[in-house]
């Protein structure tokens, strides 16, 4: 009669009636638990033990290179044989190696971060914004990664750098629409259309509103003052357009006067399909090549009179 045989319920290989741990993975066979059972002498099964492991090796490599930080991992290939072998052990001592690189890696790869990291806080601290929550992370993603906790630690960061990335974005983003404001109404000023050291003025004040890190209240204050300097802009259109026209009429012999009329035209429909900055920019640009005196004669001047008397 066939002699009867069973499985291993870790590693599903063939077993004996007679046999009294798996050939495979060598976990004890018998017991209450039936062939292979987690509950029978001996303890946890090593094969099972090593896919935990190299499934958390997995988990950390996935992680790492957000930290800029690489280690090695076993192929895919290896990882198979490990799964198959009959003496894990070998296995399982390869694992213990990569493990402790890839901690002692992860371990100087995060103090590089929490120094990063705690200059980007600082910076957006400079700007009251509130960012005490984030500091308190970095310390606890710093002390999981010290006692081993990588997981937790991975965890913690990526919160973090989630965080920090979006504050950052709101104030850069403020930061950009206050410098390409100022930027709008330096041109004005050099044309005339705004009062001599307007620029000045309102770049102090939006730059204390920006440090008591409102931005809310700041970028639509910022909007404001851009829809009325556009409407200078295009209110003052016609005669910036007309005063640089008749100069480079006036010199329609001299070299290059060509592309310069080519881009007053460009710098006016800027102006008018409402890219004003750019507009402006050209219109400025312009007059300063061809040696315009700004702001331009004839004008109208924001209150009124003429720009350049």
């Amino acid at each position: 009669m066939a002699e009867r045989q069973t499985s291993c319920g870790v590693c599903g290989a063939a077993l004996s009636s007679s046999a009294r741990e798996c050939p495979r993975c060598h976990a004890p066979v018998g017991g209450s638990g039936g062939p292979g059972a987690p509950g029978a002498a001996g303890g946890p099964a090593p094969v099972g033990d090593l896919s935990r492991r190299l499934a958390r090796l997995t988990q950390w490599a996935g992680a790492a290179p957000a930290l800029g930080v690489e280690f090695p991992a076993l192929p895919a290939w290896a990882e198979e044989a490990a799964g198959r072998s009959r003496s894990p052990e070998p296995w399982s001592e390869v694992v213990r190696g990569v493990e402790r690189l890839a901690q002692r890696r992860l371990g100087e790869a995060f103090d590089r971060w929490e120094e990063r990291t705690n200059g980007r806080i600082g910076r957006l601290e400079a700007y009251s914004v509130d960012s005490r929550l984030e500091r308190g992370q970095v310390e606890d993603a710093i002390h999981a990664a010290k006692v081993g906790d990588i997981a937790q630690a991975l965890a913690t960061f990526q919160q973090v750098d989630r965080v920090v990335a979006l504050k950052e974005r709101h104030l850069d983003q403020a930061r950009g629409d206050l410098e390409r404001l100022l930027a709008l109404l330096k041109d004005l000023e050099a044309l005339g259309q705004v009062e001599p050291g307007e620029p000045a003025e309102v770049a102090a004040e939006l730059e204390r509103e920006l440090r008591t890190g409102r931005l809310a209240p700041l970028k639509s204050r910022l909007r404001l003052l851009r829809s009325r300097a556009v409407a200078r802009a295009q209110e003052a259109l016609p005669g910036l357009v007309g005063g640089i026209g008749d100069r480079l009429v006036a010199e329609r012999d001299a070299a290059g006067a060509p592309e310069d009329v080519r881009e007053l035209a460009m710098a006016a429909r800027a102006v008018l399909v409402g890219n004003v900055e750019d507009g402006v920019r050209r219109l400025r640009a312009l007059g300063t090549k061809r040696g315009i005196p700004l702001p331009i004669r004839g004008v109208p001047g924001p209150n009124g009179g003429d720009a350049g008397a």
